[in-house]
């Protein structure tokens, strides 16, 4: 098949069923935006997850006045049981650096804190602990501190930050793999509409494969400008979702990231590599979709 003659036909079956095309091109474009979304907020909840865990701290809260817990039973932890906890955590292969932070310490950080609540003009600082704030080489490895220091003479409790992000990486699990539910469904969607486009062309250019198929022309000459329109459409509508994650990336970048400095967003690279992967869902569904589609309604 001579390569003007089937760049004639494409244009034809585009130009016959133009509104169905346009319907076409936006339905996937929409559809694939949607999974972009989806791929994307994987990405971002990615990037907050290495982001905060590298910041995770351990806290060792020693014993004071208002403990209760067995462990302190001694009552506020002595000067000895202090610098030998604080040996002991550095000594420990796991830990990447130890920071001792003082009532007087603790007090001015809460005050800082809830300066604008009430609580703040009730707490004064011998209430408050004295802590160890550990710093690990890796985050999860915190059952190490905790099975060598929790109910250890002079030691409260020891508190690992890693367990308040998690409830919130959770929350943000669940919002993403909707996203991503709802991005697949609406490719479905596409690929139906595909497949319903095509079957209306193969009806209306009945004639046309009819004389096609008695000059001797094969199967496969007859279907594949029907196969290379919803190919084009589909490659369209992955240039519009393309261009809204691009302008989705932009706002992000110009809008919201100044205003959430205290976390980290996922880059263009993330962009470009949703793109990709979506470019190959747009013309796997949108081939299958047109396989299906003419083997069952294009008897040739």
């Amino acid at each position: 098949m001579r390569a003007r003659f089937l760049v004639s036909e494409v244009g034809i079956g585009l130009r016959r069923n133009l509104t169905m095309t346009f319907a076409v091109v936006v339905t996937v474009a929409i559809s694939l935006s949607l999974l972009g979304i989806g791929l994307l907020s994987n990405a971002q909840v990615n990037a907050m997850k290495d982001y905060w865990y590298d910041k995770i701290e351990v806290s060792v809260y020693l014993c004071g006045s208002l403990s209760e817990s067995p462990s302190c039973s001694g009552g506020i932890v002595t000067a000895a049981q202090r610098i030998q906890i604080q040996q002991d955590l550095e000594a420990l292969p796991v830990v990447q650096s130890v920071y001792y932070e003082s009532q007087a310490e603790a007090f001015t950080r809460f005050q800082e804190r809830f300066k604008d609540s009430a609580i703040a003009q009730n707490v004064t600082s011998d209430q408050l602990p004295e802590s160890f704030r550990v710093k690990l080489k890796d985050p999860t490895q915190f059952p190490v501190i905790v099975s060598a220091f929790s109910g250890r003479p002079g030691v409260d409790v020891v508190q690992d930050q890693r367990s308040i992000l998690e409830k919130f990486f959770r929350l943000l699990g669940v919002l993403r793999n909707g996203a991503l539910l709802v991005g697949l469904a609406s490719v479905l969607t596409a690929a139906l509409l595909i497949s319903n486009t095509l079957r209306i062309a193969a009806f209306n250019r009945r004639r046309e494969t009819g004389v096609m198929r008695l000059v001797g022309a094969t199967s496969f000459s007859i279907q594949l400008p029907f196969l290379l329109e919803g190919v084009i459409s589909a490659i369209l509508g992955w240039g519009i979702a393309t261009g809204l994650l691009a302008a989705l990336k932009s706002v992000i970048d110009s809008k919201v990231a100044p205003l959430l400095s205290f976390t980290k967003f996922f880059g263009w690279g993330e962009v470009w590599v949703s793109s990709a992967y979506l470019l190959g869902v747009g013309l796997v569904v949108s081939i299958f979709a047109s396989v299906f589609t003419l083997r069952r309604y294009l008897k040739v």
